[in-house]
């Protein structure tokens, strides 16, 4: 298995039914605290993708972890990274991010 089929894309619908299902998911928002402020997944945590290097010790590889944003672009950057240079086995990332998500939201 190569690192790229390694990552998983997943549909904002497949995220929803696997949060409801996988109570230790994490789900990894790496948008801006302005963002996040904005609107967020209730239960998701933030951490902005300017500060993954320096605060990597808090991520756990073996944890199901599924990254987002705004737009799933930042997302799937940082998810490449978690896998191919982080050794994170377990990595999805959320196709369309927060601008396609239609479940539960907080903030704004």
């Amino acid at each position: 298995m190569t690192q790229e089929s390694k990552l998983k894309m997943w549909t904002p619908q497949e995220v929803q039914a696997r949060r409801e299902t996988e109570p230790n998911l994490l789900l990894l928002d790496v948008r801006t605290e302005g963002e996040w402020n904005q609107h967020h997944i209730p239960g998701a945590t933030l951490l902005p993708m300017q500060v993954i290097t320096a605060r990597l010790n808090e991520l756990d590889p073996q944890r199901e972890t599924i990254v987002l944003c705004e737009h799933g672009v930042r997302s799937q950057r940082v998810a490449q990274f978690l896998v191919e240079q982080a050794g994170f086995e377990n990595v999805g990332n959320m196709l369309g991010g927060m601008s396609a998500w239609e479940g539960p939201v907080e903030g704004g």
